[in-house]
């Protein structure tokens, strides 16, 4: 996971916790997870069947695209594994067939609007200049509460990590 620096002012990126979902020479990409909009999946395609699902802004990048992760990889079909037990995207007609019948609910899938991506060496390159830690990632950051993901982060790596937890928002002048 990427965890954005405490001085990090991209407003789209501030605070941020990033899942990285690939990560190759040719770019990376994933999505912050620790920013809802306040709008539900039904707000956002009046065709899919009623689901009281919070949708996040993934990032940036085609933020009029929707992707989601979801732990039911075992029944989705053409689910890609990106984390141990979280699977980003799969057959969408099936995904809407699986939540009327009740075999998905809201707590195994998140919404996304738009996502991060990194053209090669980009990403190489703002981590040189600071703009991102790492951490592990864990499937309890994906579908856990996420109000305080980005202290909640840090702290768990511990040492120098959950003192900068502790930093408020840096005020501009």
């Amino acid at each position: 996971m990427l965890v954005a620096e405490p001085f990090l002012q991209d407003p789209n990126f501030r605070r941020g916790v990033i899942l990285l979902c690939d990560h190759q020479k040719e770019g990376s990409f994933g999505f912050i997870l620790n920013k809802p909009i306040d709008m539900g999946i039904n707000d956002l395609i009046s065709s899919f069947p009623d689901f009281k699902s919070e949708v996040y802004y993934g990032g940036p990048v085609q933020t009029d695209t929707i992707h989601y992760l979801h732990t039911r990889g075992d029944i989705l079909p053409n689910s890609i594994e990106v984390m141990s037990g979280v699977y980003w995207g799969g057959d969408f007609e099936q995904l809407k067939e699986f939540i009327l019948a009740d075999k998905i609910k809201p707590n195994d899938i998140r919404f996304f609007v738009g996502y991060s991506g990194w053209a090669a060496g980009q990403l190489k390159n703002e981590q040189k200049v600071l703009s991102w830690m790492t951490a592990d990632g864990h499937i309890d950051y994906v579908f856990g509460d996420n109000k305080l993901l980005w202290k909640n982060v840090l702290e768990e790596k511990g040492g120098t990590y959950s003192i900068i937890a502790q930093m408020p928002p840096p005020i501009l002048n």
